[in-house]
């Protein structure tokens, strides 16, 4: 079993990048435990949507930007490459920020010359994917684990409430800005670019004889994706739940907005070695996130539109606009929490195609969607592109 894990946790990655660092610490510190239903709520549709990618690759042999070519006019798989590849920027800006944000308050490196050097880490990371992709799976998983370590340190240091914690996975809002960071939690979690990837980490992995052994693999997919998605979603609720026991309601730190002012804050209220471990999952969440998201981005150029560039040119390519960000100065936090709403609107354009590819019986065969699924899979599709509108008429005063 365990040589059949690895695809979810490379795509989990995504559900821990800098920008759930942003949004659960600034939803923490500003409403509490208020939002913690959003993230276990995001998680849960994560799950759904990430083994349905892992099924599509399985099952087909094919990625979801590769069907989209094949089953959908032109002007459509390119509509869908462009709006994906917008998504594929603001989710780079967002992790090289958070790596280069790790960097400057672990060793004090200025932001432009720290994402230089995140540029470098990449990188290194992406030459172990040209030796095999078990080499690189083993490394983005370490990192991950180090982010995960990193918030159980945070969790068994400050104790956030258990009661405090239980009334926040009671579904409730508080006003348009809690909408706000709502929709951003949920930008953050579902990721775009990893419904994308997930489906081409599983395509051809495991070559399937019959029937039986599809089943199988099936099986070892659902395992890998609960595994994995289900540790991505407990360190997101530890972000939550920490900040809100130590930030809300603290005199000068319940509406801390940044990230820099959080590491400071756990240096304050809590000690030096939880800022040291705070910062530490902040830079190995931005270095395996931004390896992960150029690997999709690759994997998304091919697919819809049949182009291909070397893993590291594009790489020195996407680094272009998360420096421009970092040289002129703009607040990290604040391009942070942007970005990750700016990918929630994304989210149909993938789950939409996604669903439809495999609600087909032509497709999917004996493997098609059952009605429930697919009735849960359009529900979250709403309910994301609902989310969207209501940020976008708050955004221009209608709402």
């Amino acid at each position: 079993m365990v040589a059949m894990l690895g695809p979810a946790f490379v795509a989990a990655v995504a559900y821990v990048d800098p920008g759930n660092f942003a949004t659960n610490i600034q939803g923490g510190a500003r409403f509490g435990y208020l939002l913690l239903w959003v993230v276990l709520a995001a998680n849960l549709m994560a799950m759904l949507i990430q083994y349905l990618s892992a099924k599509l690759g399985i099952v087909t042999g094919r990625n979801l930007p590769e069907l989209c070519r094949d089953h959908y006019p032109r002007p459509v798989a390119w509509g869908l490459w462009i709006q994906a590849e917008a998504m594929a920027m603001a989710t780079d800006v967002a992790e090289f920020i958070g790596a280069a944000l790790g960097l400057n308050l672990l060793f004090g490196v200025p932001l432009l010359p720290a994402g230089f050097m995140t540029g470098a880490i990449a990188f290194a990371l992406l030459e172990l994917q040209r030796h095999g992709f078990r080499r690189f799976e083993l490394a983005i998983a370490g990192l991950l684990g180090l982010i995960m370590l990193g918030f159980l340190y945070e969790t068994v240091k400050i104790e956030p409430s258990a009661s405090g914690a239980a009334h926040g996975l009671l579904p409730h809002l508080d006003g348009s800005s809690s909408v706000y960071l709502a929709v951003g939690i949920v930008g953050a979690t579902v990721m775009p670019h990893a419904i994308y990837l997930h489906s081409a980490l599983t395509k051809g992995r495991t070559p399937v004889r019959n029937e039986a052994e599809l089943k199988r693999v099936l099986r070892f997919g659902r395992i890998d994706v609960f595994l994995a998605l289900g540790l991505a979603g407990l360190v997101n609720m530890a972000m939550l739940a920490v900040a809100a026991r130590l930030f809300h309601g603290t005199p000068g730190y319940s509406h801390l907005d940044t990230i820099r002012a959080a590491h400071t804050g756990f240096s304050h209220l809590v000690g030096g070695t939880a800022a040291l471990a705070f910062a530490v999952a902040l830079l190995a969440s931005g270095a395996s996130s931004s390896s992960v998201g150029t690997y999709a981005g690759q994997v998304v150029m091919a697919g819809f539109v049949n182009l291909r560039l070397s893993l590291l040119v594009r790489r020195g390519l996407t680094m272009i606009p998360a420096l421009v960000v970092l040289s002129i100065g703009v607040s990290p936090t604040s391009a942070l929490v942007l970005s990750q709403v700016v990918l929630s609107f994304g989210i149909p354009f993938a789950l939409v195609p996604l669903l439809l590819l495999t609600s087909r019986r032509d497709v999917m065969g004996v493997h098609v969607n059952r009605l429930p699924t697919t009735v849960v899979a359009v529900a979250i599709a709403a309910l994301i592109s609902a989310l969207n509108v209501f940020l976008l008429a708050q955004a221009v005063g209608l709402g």
